[in-house]
């Protein structure tokens, strides 16, 4: 598909989420969606507005165009309007603003839970606000208190990247970096980059690395995720998610007889094991008044519930203790027995080699 526009110049172009059609956005307000054999579908001209960017919506059936005032309009996937989208990241800023990037997960590898916020917009001015659909009423807002020139979300929709610069004081120079938030807003990680300026930010395909450009060169940052897993009794404990489920699948691995055992959670935080036993850690459901739970599995799940989010969790072979961002609890799964002499034997080892000589 060729388009020889001397007048104008493309600013945004977006694939939807099955690679079948391409939408490309001029600055003047031409807009022109083609399939991916290279046919036009169609063309429109929006009069008097100047287009900076544009997204598919998972589903294909809406386009978001970003006007270079910072306004996010909403059509439909034939070119026509239907609404103005509510900013209200933006309620108490003052001057011109102008949107660094709008990237909408489509759900390739599903969601880290049900209903989950995957429509991220941000402005340069730092103000983020990351929705569930296009009309959300009540989406989560950040503010990155930097400079933001590029975001986008990783493969799986669970950590967003927003790149840009950031000034420690008044009295430093601007550095670059790239802030890791969760679908939810939480801060992960602050990664710092060399250079003058940072131009744009990209995820590799499997997430495990994180292209940045700067300057007249491409930098590559090795990712570690926090994978939710962990062995217990000859048994390997990970999940993770598929695009046809709302709940994390939790796969129990029998490294011995090579089998595998499947459980659905929703609302997954961490796993964590400790001798024959297993603790799945789970946020609390907005739709039910139930709090969170930790449940201990090995033949058989016990559920005990907490008052907040349990975010860190250990375990010993009697007792559990996990802790919030306000409380620490403690639960005793299990009673303590007399040890055997096998037990006994790797205390007093352990206990001997942790000597000082």
């Amino acid at each position: 598909m060729i388009n020889n526009r001397n007048k104008s110049v493309v600013r945004s172009m977006s694939w939807n989420a099955d690679g079948q059609k391409i939408c490309i956005v001029y600055e003047d307000g031409a807009v022109i969606v083609g399939s991916v054999d290279g046919n036009r579908i169609w063309g429109k001209e929006l009069k008097g507005i100047q287009l900076a960017h544009v997204a598919w919506s998972p589903d294909s059936k809406i386009l978001l165009y970003g006007m270079a005032n910072g306004e996010v309009h909403i059509y439909d996937n034939q070119g026509n309007f239907i609404v103005k989208m509510t900013v209200g990241c933006l309620n108490n800023v003052n001057g011109a603003i102008s949107i660094a990037g709008i990237h909408w997960y489509a759900g390739a590898e599903g969601y880290v839970e049900p209903d989950c916020p995957c429509l991220a917009i941000c402005f340069d001015n730092g103000r983020c606000q990351i929705m569930r659909y296009e009309n959300d009423e009540n989406p989560v807002y950040i503010d990155t208190l930097m400079n933001v020139v590029s975001i986008q979300w990783n493969q799986s929709g669970s950590v967003l990247a927003v790149g840009g610069s950031l000034r420690a004081s008044a009295s430093e120079k601007e550095v670059n970096v790239v802030q890791f938030y969760t679908p939810f807003g939480e801060h992960l990680r602050t990664l710092k980059v060399p250079g003058k300026q940072m131009t744009a930010v990209a995820w590799e395909g499997g997430g495990l690395r994180i292209g940045l450009a700067v300057d007249s060169y491409i930098y590559f940052a090795n990712i570690r995720p926090d994978y939710k897993w962990g062995y217990c009794s000859s048994t390997v404990v990970y999940a993770y998610t598929k695009p046809e489920r709302q709940e994390y699948c939790v796969v129990f691995w029998d490294t011995k007889n090579n089998e595998k055992f499947v459980k659905y959670v929703k609302s997954l935080l961490s796993i964590t094991t400790s001798g024959d036993f297993c603790i799945l850690a789970t946020r609390a459901d907005e739709n039910h008044p139930q709090p969170p739970s930790l449940y201990i599995t090995e033949t058989f799940c016990i559920p005990f519930r907490c008052d907040a989010d349990p975010l860190f969790v250990t375990m010993t072979k009697t007792h559990v203790i996990a802790a919030s961002k306000e409380a620490f609890y403690t639960w005793q799964y299990r009673v303590a027995k007399k040890l055997t002499a096998l037990e006994i034997n790797q205390v007093t080892r352990t206990r001997k080699e942790g000597r000082e000589r």
